[in-house]
């Protein structure tokens, strides 16, 4: 089962679509008078269906995420984990908080103007942008676990499938750490690990990490 409550918080998220898309579907000359306009009710009804059918598809797939989190690796023998870390939800809140300036522009928009149907238009797909690709960010942090062990690093995503990658610690060739300065305000930071040279090299990518110095002198301590 996943950390956290992403079914919860899925759940929470799809609330809104659904109830405002019901409440169009199911009373369309109620939902969207604009002055001197007329807007076809089955327009309405299309649009009110598409909110419900959107906020559904968050809370199917939320519910999927909450009992598809990955789960720790069988260890070898004489192997135990040293730390484990999923990536930061810091990112996919704010992406997801961005978008709520735009939806409140639209209802604007929509009930107190009498601008063209595009503007608002507009508005909603860049705020729907925003609050998906936050959704979308929180259900592969959740998916995601980092790992570091007394002979391993590993990074796996699980969700329809299982992509793990790892690296033996008498194989690792580099360790690198990366922070742009938002990253650095908000206290995140990615750590890139590589393999040694050649065909077989690998390199796994650990995004978000809080405290990821402490994350990265740790696996330092057991390579050096």
């Amino acid at each position: 089962m996943a950390r956290g409550h992403p079914g919860i918080i899925s759940t929470l998220a799809s609330l809104p679509f659904i109830l405002t898309g019901l409440y169009v579907y199911l009373f369309p000359s109620d939902s969207i008078q604009i002055p001197g306009t007329v807007v076809a009710q089955s327009d309405v009804q299309l649009i009110g269906g598409s909110l419900v059918a959107f906020g559904i598809f968050i809370f199917i797939i939320g519910l999927y995420v909450q009992f598809a989190a990955p789960s720790s690796p069988t260890l070898q023998s004489s192997e135990s984990i040293v730390d484990k870390r999923n990536p930061s939800q810091r990112v996919a809140f704010s992406k997801a908080l961005l978008s709520v300036p735009f939806f409140v522009v639209t209802l604007h928009l929509l009930f107190n103007t009498i601008v063209p149907y595009m503007y608002p238009t507009g508005s909603f797909v860049v705020g729907l942008y925003f609050f998906s690709s936050g959704v979308k960010t929180y259900w592969i942090n959740t998916l995601t676990l980092y790992i570091i062990t007394s002979k391993r690093v590993i990074s796996e995503y699980r969700f329809v499938s299982l992509r793990r990658q790892e690296i033996p610690l008498n194989k690792i060739r580099g360790i690198e750490e990366r922070k742009s300065i938002l990253e650095t305000l908000a206290g995140l930071g990615n750590i890139w690990v590589a393999s040694g040279g050649g065909g077989g090299s690998v390199r796994v990518n650990m995004k978000n990490i809080e405290k990821s110095s402490q994350f990265a002198s740790r696996l330092r301590e057991l390579v050096d």
